[in-house]
């Protein structure tokens, strides 16, 4: 099928998640384009992909699909496991969340990032590296994040300008 025929449909998270979560529940895996800046430096809005599956071992720097209010949905790190307390944090985000482990529906397998087709398996040597050095980088992460938007904008204005 050419590329040209294929249409982007958007879906609001509240009416899109529901579903990936009964097909979770079914035992299928889901890949969908990332929708935020939540998880930047390493997945960008709607450029990047990322396949979840199911799970029930929830680990320390898992990547999480989890309902924080009712309705709204994130896709982030989980940081802290207490009991049934759950802390959660985006790569891009300075604050954290909080839910409950029953509020936790899948985790990301893998991601396929900057339009590739091969995947970044988050078992990977890559992306363990990745997270280790991000996850000690927290304290400066503020620094880094202005400068990763500024490095993007640049790079925005480079391609609009050719």
């Amino acid at each position: 099928m050419p590329q040209d025929n294929i249409k982007n449909i958007q879906i609001a998270n509240e009416i899109l998640i529901p579903e990936i979560i009964n097909l979770l529940h079914e035992g299928h895996t889901v890949t969908l384009k990332v929708k935020g800046y939540s998880m930047r430096p390493f997945l960008e809005h709607e450029r990047d992909k990322v396949k979840i599956a199911t799970k029930t071992d929830w680990k320390i720097n898992d990547v999480v699909l989890a309902e924080i209010t009712p309705k709204r949905y994130v896709l982030h790190r989980l940081i802290v496991l207490d009991g049934d307390k759950v802390t959660l944090l985006g790569d891009g985000n300075l604050t954290t969340e909080h839910c409950r482990v029953s509020d936790l529906y899948g985790v990301a397998v893998a991601f396929f990032r900057k339009g590739r087709e091969t995947a970044d398996f988050c078992d990977g040597r890559k992306w363990k590296v990745y997270s280790w050095i991000w996850m000690r980088l927290r304290p400066v992460r503020r620094y880094l994040l202005f400068l990763y938007r500024i490095y993007r904008q640049l790079c925005v204005l480079k391609k609009d300008s050719i």
